[in-house]
């Protein structure tokens, strides 16, 4: 398996290490619903080092990632970030990614880890005009240093006034602790915080100063247990779950990134059909009803018959509830539907639900 520059210190705290997609990372520390618990109060710190970095750079690199990319760029000014779906001719998603613009001829991809030397090979294979595309992921540490005490922690060790860092928005050369950083404000979990990243030979010595910083704020490392049960409350979507090469950025409940007004882009004649065909499946939110936990790839039923799966299904820490999203007909994802989840061979009762389930609380 591969590592990140941390995985030292994960041994160290006694993190339980997993095989996360060929990478050995942790899934807990103290606990799940612990390190849940303490990023929705005060803050955690996760090493998601194992994120793909890839750099656009070139005269032609707007107008490429325009062709890529479902989301329109050129909007963005400087310093600014964007979330977008990379689709494949068909509509369905080659990755979901942020995009980092630094100018219009230099921009940063952060892509998933599973996911990044198919995301390179796909980029490099359709490159055009002059563009230089080039896979730095090895370069970069990347901590996200996330929860309402996130800003009070950081602004410790940095001179920069993190308040000039809005949301979805990133300054680079930041000097945290003397160590420079590019630091931006997105999150993955519903809560205000911050993603550094910094030269990976720095990572050890960036995670000890982080902690012992936030120790009396309450911040505790957490690890890929956390990070799923943060993200899924706040239903965003994970690449192999939500999204996939055979589910649409518009049957994910994606079509804020999808700007279909932009000029082409691969994939945008398929979406384009079938947003005027009118969507056949779509990811909603449900609760139980009966007592019994949904898990990935269970089948769900409506009117005995199959129409569809759960996505992500977990029980809820914050809201106490065992909830899920589950990819299916579009006729039975209207809120107050009666469904049922197959669990153990056993057809349990669910209803549809709201998402987001938990209300994010990003710093706008």
């Amino acid at each position: 398996m591969k590592t990140t520059p941390l995985y030292e210190n994960h041994l160290k705290l006694k993190g339980k290490i997993i095989d996360f997609g060929g990478w050995a990372l942790p899934v807990e520390y103290s606990g799940i619903l612990l390190e849940h618990e303490a990023v929705r109060t005060k803050a955690g710190l996760f090493d998601v080092s194992h994120m793909g970095e890839i750099t656009v750079k070139g005269e032609d690199a707007e107008k490429y990632l325009q062709n890529m990319l479902t989301n329109d760029i050129s909007v963005l000014t400087n310093n600014q970030i964007a979330y977008t779906t990379m689709c494949y001719p068909d509509g369905g998603v080659v990755d979901d990614l942020l995009v980092y613009k630094y100018n219009r001829e230099d921009y940063l991809l952060v892509v998933n880890a599973s996911n990044t030397d198919k995301d390179f090979d796909w980029l490099k294979n359709n490159v055009s005009g002059s563009t230089e595309v080039k896979n730095v992921s090895s370069d970069y540490a990347q901590l996200a240093l996330q929860g309402p005490e996130a800003q009070t922690i950081l602004q410790r060790i940095v001179k920069d006034d993190l308040n000039e860092i809005e949301f979805y928005h990133f300054k680079d050369n930041v000097e945290v602790g003397g160590i420079k950083a590019l630091v931006s404000r997105t999150g993955y979990t519903g809560e205000d915080g911050f993603e550094l990243y910094f030269a990976s030979a720095e990572g050890p010595k960036m995670w000890e100063l982080l902690l012992e910083t936030g120790k009396e704020d309450g911040l505790v490392p957490a690890g890929l247990g956390a990070r799923d049960t943060l993200r899924f409350e706040a239903a965003l979507p994970l690449y192999g779950q939500e999204l996939d090469n055979d589910i649409t950025p518009l049957e994910a409940g994606l079509g804020f990134c999808v700007k279909l007004a932009k000029d082409d882009f691969i994939g945008r004649d398929a979406l384009a059909a079938q947003k005027a065909e009118g969507l056949k499946r779509k990811v909603a939110g449900f609760e139980m009803v009966d007592r019994g936990i949904p898990r990935s790839h269970y089948e769900v039923y409506a009117d005995g018959k199959k129409i569809g799966y759960v996505t992500t299904g977990s029980f809820s820490p914050t809201l106490k509830k065992n909830i899920g999203l589950a990819l299916i007909d579009a006729e039975y994802a209207k809120v107050g539907t009666e469904i049922e989840i197959s669990v153990r061979n056993r057809n349990l009762k669910a209803i549809i639900i709201k998402k987001p389930f938990y209300t994010k609380k990003y710093k706008k």
